[in-house]
């Protein structure tokens, strides 16, 4: 029998289950919530609700997530909005993935970055989970660090003992003003990963 586990790590899948392979999991990291939702953590769901509204779809309370999906020139592209809260945001992506049976090429999972200035963007194929407690969660239920990660910046603009804050702050004034135009573009580097494949994702749109 053909596993989970075998889309998972990437074993070569046969014919018969080719059509699961045009399958997508974008998944947004945030804390669920009203206080929540216009802070720079929950960047991940600011994304997805930006994609979703241009694609007129409502999301749905599913199992450890509000969720919707969308066809894209033959693709479909499940969002996934985890209702686990930020440091357990692992278990929400790895029920996703089994169910769906989504190889975990085929997975992106878009995070806040403080390393990087506001309104950057940046696609990695892997990397360590930078401190931050929902990419760390996702690292140790997938069992990997080698997984599609789409980091927006948030910058580093606090002072020392108050990251916490600064974080779970709200978007300041010239933040808010700049962030629609970085949002769509992040939807279209959601639908070019989708299209196009990572590599040439990652070329189009790294350092934009």
């Amino acid at each position: 029998m053909y596993s989970i586990f075998n889309f998972l790590f990437k074993k070569k899948p046969p014919v018969e289950v080719q059509d699961i392979m045009k399958k997508y999991l974008i998944v947004g990291l945030g804390n669920i919530g009203e206080k929540y939702v216009n802070t720079r953590h929950n960047i991940g769901f600011k994304v997805l609700d930006t994609l979703a509204e241009q694609e007129n779809l409502n999301f749905e309370t599913q199992k450890l997530g509000e969720v919707t999906s969308f066809k894209l020139k033959g693709k479909t592209l499940i969002l996934l909005k985890p209702s686990t809260y930020m440091n357990l945001s692992g278990k929400a992506v790895l029920y996703w993935l089994t169910k769906e049976k989504i190889p975990l090429e085929n997975l992106l999972v878009i995070t806040d970055d403080l390393n990087l200035s506001f309104g950057s963007i940046r696609l990695k194929t892997k990397g360590s989970d930078g401190g931050h407690n929902g990419l760390k969660d996702i690292q140790e239920k997938l069992n990997t660090t080698s997984y599609n990660r789409f980091r927006f910046g948030i910058s580093d603009a606090f002072n020392k003992g108050t990251q916490v804050d600064y974080v779970l702050g709200e978007w300041d004034l010239e933040e808010t003003e700049k962030l629609k135009e970085r949002l769509e573009m992040s939807v279209k580097l959601i639908k070019s990963f989708a299209l196009e494949g990572v590599n040439i994702a990652m070329n189009t749109f790294n350092g934009k």
